[in-house]
C-alpha cells in the first residue's frame, strides 16, 4: 500500500510538474504612444487562470476591462491529437505624462500555482497635431481637415531605406532594409520598383507576407513602421558603389468631407494614390589585401570540417572525401577547395551541396563539396592535409583552416575493374565489360515488305500532328490575349477573389478581431464591384457603386441590403465594442448578399 502512495504521489508530482512547464502567460500592448492616446494593454494565457493581479498602473488612466475572450483548436497529426487554449484579457489605457514607464509583471493562478508574466516597457512623447481626437475636436480642425483632403503630406507617409554598414570590405555582406513609415491608412499597395542592386550579389531575407507594424519615433512624431523588403548584399567590385532609390505608390483611405446627415454619421471613405520614393545609399567598399595563393574566395566567420567516407577500399572501387564550410559569410560565393589526391588516384569535379538562409545577421548555413575518387593500386596512401583560408572581417585578416591529413588502406580489387561513367556518387558507378552489346554489322536491317514512310498510317500520324501543332497555337494565342485583357481577367476572377476575402473574414470573426473582420468584408465588397463593373478603386464610393449597380438592373432590396452591411462595417469600424451587433450576423448577411450579387450579375 505504502509503495503505491509513492508511485502515485511521483505520478502527480510529474503531472504538475510538467503542466508548469507547458504554461505559458505573457503581457502585450504597444511600445511608444503620443499622450493623450488609447492604447490596448494584453494578458494571454495558454490554460484557464483565475485571480489575476495586475501590476501597478497609476501611470496611466483605465477606461476599460477587462474584456475576456477564449479559443481553443484540435490538430491531428498522423493519428496524435494535440489541443490547445487561448485565454485574453484586455484593458484600455490611456497615456497621460510624457516619459518612460516599466509595467511590472502581472501574476494568474493556474492550478493553484501562481504564474508571473513578462514585464514591458512604455514610452509616451508629446502628442502631434495630426492626431485625429485633435483634428475632432472644433469646426476649425475639421475645416483644415477637409482641405487637405485628397493630398497626403509628405510627413505623413514615407520610405527609406537603411543600410546597417556603409564601408565593407569585398564580399562583406551588407542587409539593406526598406521601410514604409506611415500616420495615415495605408489600405494597400500598387507599383513598387526596388532597386536592383547592380555590382552586388544579393539574397532576399524571408519576410511575412502580411506586412507587421510596429511604433517608431521620428523627428518626434509616433508613425507605424513596416518592413517592405530586407536583403543581404555581397559588393563584387571594389569603390563607391550605388544604390537607388526605391518607389512605391501607396493607396491612402481617406475619410472625406460629409455630404449628408448619413456621411456625417458614418463617414464616406475614398482612396487617394500617393506615390513615395526613398533616398539613395551609397556603399564604399574596400579590395583585399593582398591573398595567399590558396585563397578560395571565403568572406566572413566560417568553419571547415572534412571526412573519409571509409577508411578502407578496394582497388577500382569509388570512396568519397567530404568537406564541409559553415558559418556566416558568401557561401555561395566560395570556389571548390584543391585536394592534392596520392599518385594513381583517378579523381573527378566535386559535387557542391548547398543548406544556407538568409537573415538581419547575414547569409549562414553550409556548403560541402564531395569529391569523388578511385585508387586504381594496392597499398597504404596519405591524403595530405586540407587547407582552407578565408577573409575575416571583423579582424581584417586572412585566416586557415585545417583538416587532416587521412590515412585510407587500398585492398586488392574484388571485382574485374571498374570504369567510372555517370556523374559523381556511388550510384551512378556501373561496371563495364559485363554488359557490353556488340554492334550487329548486317546490311539487311530494314524488315521485308512497306516501309514505314510509305505507308498511309505515316501519312495519317504526320497531318494528325500538324493538326494538333496548329489548335496548340492558336489556343496559346488566345490565352495570351486574354491575359493581356487585364480588365477581362480582373472581372472573370472577380468571384474567386470576393470569396477569398470572405474566408478571411471569416477567420478573422474566429479569433474575434474586430478591426480586421469588418476590413475584410468591406474589402470583399468593394474590390468585388472595382473588379466585376470596371471601376477603378479610386472612383469607387457610396454613390458610384448604387448608380452602377442600377445599371446593371440589380434590385432595390439587394442594393439596400449592400448598402445595409457597407454601413454596419463602416459604423462598427469606429464604434466602441459595447454598440456593435454580433459579428457572426454580419458574416451570414455578407456571404448571402455575395451570392446574390454575384448570380444577379453574372446573368446579364
Amino acid at each position: 500500500m505504502k509503495q503505491k502512495i509513492v508511485v502515485f504521489a511521483a505520478f502527480l508530482f510529474l503531472t504538475f510538474h510538467a503542466i508548469g512547464a507547458q504554461v505559458r502567460f505573457r503581457m502585450s500592448g504597444p511600445d511608444i504612444v503620443s499622450i493623450g492616446d488609447q492604447f490596448r494593454l494584453s494578458f494571454i494565457l495558454n490554460a484557464e487562470g483565475r485571480d489575476l493581479k495586475l501590476p501597478n498602473l497609476d501611470d496611466f488612466d483605465l477606461l476599460m476591462g477587462p474584456s475576456v475572450s477564449s479559443s481553443s483548436s484540435t490538430v491531428i497529426i498522423n493519428g496524435q491529437v494535440t489541443q490547445s487554449s487561448e485565454y485574453s484579457y484586455t484593458y484600455i489605457l490611456r497615456a497621460k505624462k510624457i516619459g518612460k514607464f516599466s509595467i511590472r509583471p502581472a501574476t494568474v493562478n493556474i492550478g493553484g500555482k501562481t504564474v508571473p508574466s513578462n514585464g514591458i516597457q512604455i514610452q509616451v512623447i508629446k502628442g502631434s497635431t495630426g492626431n485625429r481626437s485633435q483634428q475632432q475636436s472644433g469646426n476649425d480642425d475639421q475645416s483644415a481637415q477637409r482641405a487637405s483632403f485628397g493630398k497626403v503630406g509628405k510627413n505623413d507617409l514615407f520610405v527609406r531605406m537603411n543600410v546597417d554598414k556603409n564601408t565593407v570590405y569585398k564580399g562583406q555582406h551588407v542587409v539593406a532594409t526598406m521601410k514604409i513609415y506611415t500616420r495615415v491608412n495605408v489600405a494597400g499597395f500598387n507599383d513598387v520598383h526596388f532597386p536592383t542592386f547592380d555590382g552586388f550579389w544579393n539574397q532576399d531575407v524571408e519576410m511575412p507576407q502580411q506586412i507587421s507594424m510596429t511604433r517608431e519615433v521620428v523627428n518626434g512624431q509616433v508613425y507605424n513602421v513596416g518592413i517592405l523588403k530586407k536583403t543581404v548584399l555581397f559588393p563584387q567590385k571594389t569603390g563607391k558603389i550605388l544604390i537607388k532609390p526605391f518607389d512605391i505608390e501607396c493607396i491612402v483611405q481617406q475619410h472625406s468631407a460629409p455630404r449628408n446627415i448619413f456621411d456625417d454619421f458614418f463617414g464616406s471613405v475614398r482612396n487617394v494614390k500617393t506615390k513615395v520614393a526613398s533616398n539613395s545609399a551609397t556603399i564604399n567598399v574596400k579590395p583585399l589585401p593582398t591573398p595567399p595563393a590558396d585563397f578560395s574566395g571565403g568572406v566572413g566567420s566560417l568553419q571547415m570540417s572534412a571526412s573519409l567516407d571509409k577508411s578502407s577500399v578496394p582497388a577500382n572501387e569509388a570512396a568519397t572525401l567530404k568537406i564541409n564550410i559553415s558559418g556566416n559569410g558568401n557561401l555561395k560565393l566560395i570556389e571548390p577547395l584543391k585536394i592534392n589526391f596520392p599518385s594513381g588516384f583517378e579523381s573527378y569535379d566535386p559535387k557542391t551541396n548547398m543548406n544556407i538562409k538568409s537573415s538581419a545577421g547575414g547569409v549562414y548555413g553550409n556548403i560541402s563539396f564531395d569529391y569523388l575518387f578511385i585508387p586504381r593500386n594496392e597499398g597504404q596512401f596519405t591524403i595530405p592535409a586540407i587547407s582552407f583560408i578565408f577573409f575575416n572581417p571583423s579582424n581584417g585578416q586572412y585566416e586557415r583552416r585545417t583538416a587532416g591529413p587521412f590515412s585510407l588502406k587500398v585492398t586488392k580489387s574484388t571485382g574485374g575493374g571498374a570504369t567510372l561513367v555517370g556523374n559523381y556518387s556511388q550510384q551512378d558507378l556501373k561496371l563495364l565489360g559485363q554488359d557490353i552489346r556488340y554492334i550487329k554489322t548486317s546490311e539487311n536491317i530494314q524488315p521485308k515488305g512497306q516501309t514505314l514512310y510509305s505507308s498511309t498510317w505515316f501519312y495519317l500520324l504526320f497531318l494528325l500532328a500538324v493538326l494538333a501543332f496548329a489548335a496548340t497555337v492558336a489556343l496559346n494565342r488566345k490565352r495570351a490575349r486574354e491575359n493581356a485583357n487585364l480588365e477581362l481577367m480582373r472581372h472573370r476572377k472577380a468571384s474567386k477573389v470576393a470569396r477569398k476575402n470572405l474566408r478571411n473574414a471569416s477567420i478573422q470573426l474566429k479569433a474575434n478581431n474586430k478591426e480586421q473582420f469588418y476590413e475584410a468584408v468591406l474589402k470583399a465588397f468593394w474590390g468585388y464591384l472595382s473588379d466585376k463593373l470596371s471601376i477603378p478603386v479610386a472612383d469607387l464610393n457610396r454613390e458610384t457603386a448604387v448608380e452602377s449597380l442600377r445599371q446593371q438592373q440589380i434590385s432595390d432590396d439587394l442594393v439596400k441590403e449592400f448598402l445595409d452591411i457597407v454601413d454596419n462595417c463602416e459604423f462598427a469600424r469606429y464604434a466602441p465594442a459595447e454598440l456593435t451587433g454580433p459579428m457572426n450576423d454580419v458574416y451570414k448577411k455578407a456571404e448571402k448578399v455575395m451570392n446574390e450579387l454575384d448570380h444577379q450579375i453574372s446573368k446579364k
